[in-house]
């Protein structure tokens, strides 16, 4: 069953923790790793990351593969959820042996946080160590009867829980697609960016055309000149904090104030060099789906990331250029989707720091 999601790349499984009210408006996303790991890179682009683990992803380095990688809100603190992982996967025995005894290991969990900070009211609210733990034995605890629900799902979940695109609320898009050769590509992206997802033009979802029809339905413009107005107030006038549409409704457009991270996977054999390409062609989705990208004040991140075929899936040979070719093709396209899955399926969202309208609700409501 396939089910556009990052977990149809056969052993990967995704746990959220989200947090809301009580100041909260937060969360963490684990891609857990099949038993015996799963090779990744990493690609960054915007101006200000905040990371855990990355330099390990060189392909230089001397780690081959990682058990984990996290996804959190929480700006620098939020990094602190990436402790709780390494602590849940030792506690299961899984991580590189460092020693002599069967408990002495390291689990390599590479992350990355994007900034909510105070979106839900609270500027201490923020993840904490317990919130990856609690992701973690989320995706220990997925299995076929609640993907769907769960592992699968869209919007504002986990690491997208406080996430914001422009002056919109964002949050957490996942899509897959199979090629023809039986090779799945998928990505889960929380966008929480600097930039605005909006086409100035006609008020549509800048990635919207990239959508198949397993997406669901096809947005339309239908409130295109508030949703344009909304589009400037981002581009133009950055320091006013202004939504076009009815109401007295305001959130804060602090440009500081974002990043937008994605994970994206194949099911094909790949070594760290070419993980390390395809998250880097996987940026080219970003900057189709959100304007500007890769800014100063975001801290745009790709993880790329091959599974080898664990799990459920044939062994397979390494792909040979044209096929690599396909994968990186395909990793941009359904970056792109993720996107535009997850503004999606956001829903407005109102706290003590201010009001954040979803696309939907201004372009249907």
């Amino acid at each position: 069953m396939t089910l556009n999601a990052l977990v149809d790349v056969p052993g990967i499984r995704v746990g959220h923790h989200t947090a809301t009210g009580d100041g909260y408006l937060t969360g963490t996303t684990v891609v857990l790793a099949p038993d015996l790991g799963m090779t990744a890179s990493v690609d960054v682009r915007g101006g200000g990351p905040a990371t855990h683990e990355t330099d390990l992803l060189d392909p230089s380095a001397a780690v081959e593969s990682v058990h984990a990688l996290v996804l959190t809100g929480g700006s620098a603190y939020g990094l602190a959820a990436c402790s709780g992982v390494m602590l849940g996967l030792e506690e299961r025995g899984t991580g590189l042996p460092v020693g002599a005894q069967p408990g002495e290991l390291v689990p390599i969990v590479p992350g990355a946080a994007l900034f909510d900070l105070g979106r839900g009211g609270e500027f201490r609210a923020r993840p904490t160590a317990d919130f990856g733990r609690s992701a973690l034995q989320a995706a220990l605890d997925a299995d076929s009867a609640n993907l769907e629900s769960g592992s699968a799902s869209n919007g504002s979940i986990g690491a997208g829980c406080g996430a914001v695109a422009g002056n919109l609320k964002s949050g957490l898009g996942q899509a897959s697609i199979v090629l023809a050769n039986g090779m799945v590509v998928a990505a889960l992206v929380v966008c929480n960016a600097a930039g605005s997802p909006i086409d100035p033009g006609n008020g549509d979802l800048l990635g919207a055309r990239h959508l198949l029809a397993v997406d669901g339905r096809r947005p339309s413009a239908v409130a295109a000149d508030r949703l344009a107005a909304l589009n400037e107030a981002v581009y133009r006038r950055p320091d006013r904090p202004v939504f076009a549409f009815d109401g007295d409704n305001r959130g804060p457009a602090n440009p500081i104030q974002h990043t937008t991270l994605a994970v994206v996977a194949t099911s094909a054999p790949l070594t760290k060099s070419r993980c390390a390409r395809m998250a880097a062609v996987a940026h080219d989705g970003m900057a189709r789906a959100v304007n500007p990208v890769h800014t100063m004040f975001d801290g745009d991140l790709v993880f790329g990331v091959s599974t080898g075929g664990a799990g459920s899936a044939p062994a397979r040979n390494e792909p040979d250029p044209l096929e690599f070719h396909q994968i990186l093709t395909a990793a941009a396209d359904v970056v792109t989707r993720s996107i535009v899955r997850g503004m999606l399926a956001a829903r407005s969202t109102t706290t003590a720091a201010g009001s954040w309208p979803s696309w939907g609700e201004l372009a249907h409501g």
